[in-house]
Order: C-alpha cells, then structure tokens, then sequence
C-alpha cells in the first residue's frame, strides 16, 4: 500500500473525478432525450448548458483529475515514496485545479458559459468561466512538474541509469500536456479573459480556433496515453509476462511527442482562412501518429499470445482462449483496445481532406469520439478503477463487486455500441453536432434521421440510457470499494499495484534524452504553425464582438 500522504491525495483526486463523471453522465443522458424530441428541459436549463457540462466535465474534468491519481500511485510505487516538497506542491496543484474546476462549473450551472466543450469564439462566455479554466491547466502543471521534480530526484541518486517504464512513461505525457496547453494558455489569457472582461472589444476568432486546436487535439493522447501505460506496464503483469519490448515501448511514447502536436489543422480543414499547404502538412504529421498506435497494438497482441501459449494455448488462434477472461482487470481493459480498433480507422476519415467533407460537423463525429474516447480511455480508467481504489483503500474487492464489474462493463460495451454506431450512421446522413432537436420543417432528410431500427435517434437514446445505467453501477462499485467493503486483514487479502518487468539492458539511453526529443518537438511545431500564426497575426481582419445566443 502507497504511504499515507500520496494515498490520501490520490483518493481526494479520485473523489473529484467521480464527482464530475456523475455530473457528467448525467448531462449526457438528457441530450440523447431532448433530441430525440422525447425530453422539455425546465426553463432554467437548456440543451447547450447540459453540452457544455458533459463535453468539460467528462472530457476534461473526470479525465484530468483520473490520471493525477493513477501518476501519484504509480510514480510511487514505481520510483519510491514522496518528499515533504514534492507532496506539497501536488496538493497546491489539486487545489488550485479544484478552484479552476468549481468556478468553471459554477458558470456553466448557472447558464454564463454554454460555449460547448470547444468554446468557439465568438460565442463569449463570462469572463470568470475562462479564469476557472486557467486557473484548472494552471494546477495541473503545478501537479506535473511536482512528479516531473520527483522523476529529477530519482535520476540524481541512479545516475547512468534507465528510470522504470512507469516513470518514463509519466514524465512523457506531463511533457506531452505541458507543451499542448502552450496554446489554450495563449488563447485564454491574451485573447479570450482581454475581450470577456472588456478590456478589448473584438477577438481574432481565427487565431483562438488555431490556438485551441494546438491543444485540442494533443489533448486527445493526453487522455490516451495513461490508457496506454497500462496496457503496456499493468496488462502484462496480469497476464504473467514481462514487457514486450522497453525500447519499442519508449519509442512510441516519444513519437507521440513528436507527432501528436503539431496536427490542429486536421481540425480546421473546413475554414477557409488556412493555406491548403499548410492543411496538408498536418494531414500527414497527423497520419504519422498511426505509427506508435501500430507498435503498441503489435506490443498488446505479442503479450496475449505469449501469455495464451504459455498457458498452454495451440495451434494458430488457440492461444486467445487461453487468456484470464474471468479477470475483470484484463477483460475491461481488452474490451477498450477491441473498440480503438474501429475508432482509429475513423480518425483515418476525420483526417482525410475529402472525406471530412462529408462528416465534418455532423454526428459521425461525436460517435468517433465516443467510440475512441469514450471506449478504450474511459473503460480502460474503469478496469484501473477496480482494483485502484481498492488498492489505495486497504480495502477488500468482493467477488461480488467482481460479478458486478464484468455486468457494468458489459452494459457499457453494448450501450456505447449502440449509441456510437447510431450516431456514425446520423452522421453520414447528414445530422449535425452540436444541437438540439429540430425537426427541420419536415425536410426528407431530417426525417430519416428518425426512421429505420439502428439508424436513428431512438437507437442513440436506448444507448445512452444503456451507458447511463452502467455508470451509475460503476459508480455504487466505486463507492462500496471506497467506503463500505471490509478492509483487508490477511496479506493474501490486500489489492496491489500490478507492474509488469521490464528489461531495460537493450535499451538505448538516448531514447531517455529529454532536450532532444523536446526540442525536435519544437521544431516540428515551429514548420507546422509558425507561419500560418504569423499571417493570421498580420492579416487579421477586424476581429469579432462577443455574441451570447442563449
């Protein structure tokens, strides 16, 4: 069990993040009603503040604060306890991201903030909902570099040597978030808390859209690399094998460094403000991104076959029955890689210049991110959930609580299936994101958006009502793990941190060299954005008032 100080911080993170998940969830059940024409919201609330709330309170907010717990009891289990000093800097970190975390929501609750989880401008917010989102990346940072200052300290007293793959791992996605925030940072400062407050009167609405998408989209493997970290350092250890490869597994993480960045304008395909050579750059750093995703899924697949035939797995497939399918550790989290299969290949669509013609804006959007997202990230932080909070509690995981676990993932399985494939198929028909029913005076098109059995808005809310039940199960887990199960007594009893074995002796120690990876990072940033910001900086039409349509 981790000492008490990071224990109780981790538990406190835990705490919030499920606080926001239900909240959350909870928003995202009413949208699948409302349009589906079957819900009339009361007229204190209205579809864009329940937007608003489940698209920061989930995307943002559970995944945040999720991660911080899974970094603090892995960076100790991993590389030792923490110092007084570095243990006082993670908590004026948390609540510092706590504050952001309140005032933001705060807003959103009381209808000054329904500027979507994207807060396009110009669509303007109250100035305060922006402060409470600075505020929040400012705590985190606070939190990163404490671990980044913990990682330091260990590499002082083990000079020469390679840190454990958890360790490194960490440290690459804090530096990973540090460098993407770079631009949501510029933006709400300098552009968006100026023109809330009045101290300006007009925003450059392309300069904020370009500076949100600089982190917009990196803030996609800030969800997805932590979900990584277990595959690669938690799966094998219940599996029963080492680490695949250290080396290869270093190597993917610094290419998300590299290549996750500077790719925004895979996003902004559709505006017209952006050269298409530029568009065309980051379509193709965007597609170098599906290299470390490969290595890790050929990592992932070398695992279970090596774990099945050690099992006594034959023939060609007949390892894959062989592997711990009645772990819920390792069937949860198997769920989530099955589901990023189909999701990666809708990033390939979403990335493709044609192609996002055709589902820009519309919900095939929102199902690819359900279905990347809201799969392999959050079923994933559900399989850590098992035995993460038990672990830090000293607290029993009843086979009861197992039976649960495995209906719980399941329910999510079937619901997210149903809602994502529901909302790809809306989408290649044409239905847009971002809104509420609208019936569209009875237009052909809109009515099929309505018929069919798996094609339509009813199918998207059954799903939703489906995952909205799992969540609410998943969360009674989380509370009888936290505060009801007996504690444990005997040794065989107490839940661990499982970490797998690496072999670090073939591993090459410049894959540890964090100036030069850092710096290739900038420098694939500067060709990637320096130019295009510069014009938009040069050319900049008059800029637009803020609008408050709600």
């Amino acid at each position: 069990m981790l000492p008490a100080g990071e224990r109780k911080l981790a538990l406190w993170n835990m705490g919030v993040a499920y606080t926001a998940f239900l909240i959350g969830t909870l928003a995202g059940l009413l949208q699948v009603f409302i349009r589906n024409d079957a819900l009339e919201l009361p007229a204190w609330l209205d579809y864009y503040q329940i937007l608003t709330a489940h698209g920061v309170l989930l995307a943002l907010i559970f995944t945040t604060f999720f991660i911080f717990a899974f970094f603090i009891s892995g960076m100790s289990k991993s590389i030792g306890a923490f110092g007084p000093k570095v243990l006082l800097w993670n908590w004026i970190g948390f609540l510092v991201m706590l504050a952001g975390t309140i005032l933001a929501t705060v807003m959103i609750v009381i209808g000054e903030a329904s500027v979507l989880y994207t807060f396009y401008a110009p669509l303007m917010a109250n100035p305060w909902y922006y402060v409470g989102l600075a505020l929040f990346v400012i705590g985190s940072w606070i939190m990163g570099f404490a671990l980044v200052g913990h990682y330091m300290k260990w590499r002082k007293v083990n000079r020469g040597e390679l840190s454990p793959l958890f360790a490194f791992m960490t440290v690459t996605t804090i530096v990973l978030w540090v460098i993407a925030c770079l631009g949501v940072v510029a933006t709400v400062l300098f552009q968006y808390i100026p023109w809330a407050f009045g101290w300006v009167d007009t925003i450059n609405v392309e300069l904020s859209r370009t500076l949100f998408w600089y982190f917009g989209h990196p803030l996609v493997y800030f969800w997805l690399l932590p979900a990584y970290m277990a595959w690669y350092t938690v799966v094998p250890k219940i599996l029963g094998v080492p680490v695949f490869s250290d080396s290869l597994a270093r190597l993917a993480f610094i290419l998300f460094i590299l290549f996750s960045i500077p790719v925004g304008f895979h996003h902004q395909l559709m505006e017209p403000g952006i050269s298409d050579f530029w568009k065309f750059l980051q379509v193709v750093l965007t597609f170098m991104v599906i290299l470390p995703s490969l290595m890790t899924a050929f990592s992932m697949f070398a695992n279970f076959e090596r774990a099945g035939r050690k099992n006594g797995g034959k023939g060609l497939f007949g390892w894959f029955t062989k592997l711990p399918w009645k772990d819920l550790r390792f069937t949860s989290i198997f769920i989530a890689m099955a589901f990023f299969i189909p999701g990666g290949a809708g990033g390939i669509i979403n990335a493709s210049f044609q192609l996002n013609e055709i589902v820009h804006n519309t919900l095939w959007i929102v199902g690819h991110f359900h279905i990347t997202v809201g799969t392999p990230v959050a079923m994933t932080f559900m399989g850590l959930t098992y035995w993460l909070i038990p672990y830090l509690t000293g607290r029993k995981f009843s086979n009861t609580m197992k039976k649960l676990g495995f209906i719980q993932i399941g329910l999510w399985s079937v619901g997210m299936l149903l809602m994502s494939t529901a909302q790809h198929i809306l989408g290649l028909l044409g239905a847009p994101r971002r809104t509420a029913y609208s019936g569209y005076n009875g237009h052909e098109s809109a009515l099929e958006w309505f018929d069919g059995i798996l094609t339509n808005h009813v199918t998207m809310a059954v799903g939703g009502s489906i995952l909205f039940l799992s969540a609410m199960l998943l969360l009674y887990i989380v509370i009888m793990s936290a505060f009801v199960s007996p504690k444990a007594v005997e040794p065989h009893e107490f839940v661990e941190f499982p970490l797998a074995e690496s072999d670090k002796r073939a591993t090459p120690k410049i894959l540890e060299n964090w100036w030069l990876w850092i710096g290739i990072a900038f420098l694939l940033i500067i060709i990637a954005y320096a130019i295009p910001i510069a014009q938009m900086i040069q050319h900049a039409p008059p800029g637009s008032r803020g609008f408050i349509t709600w």
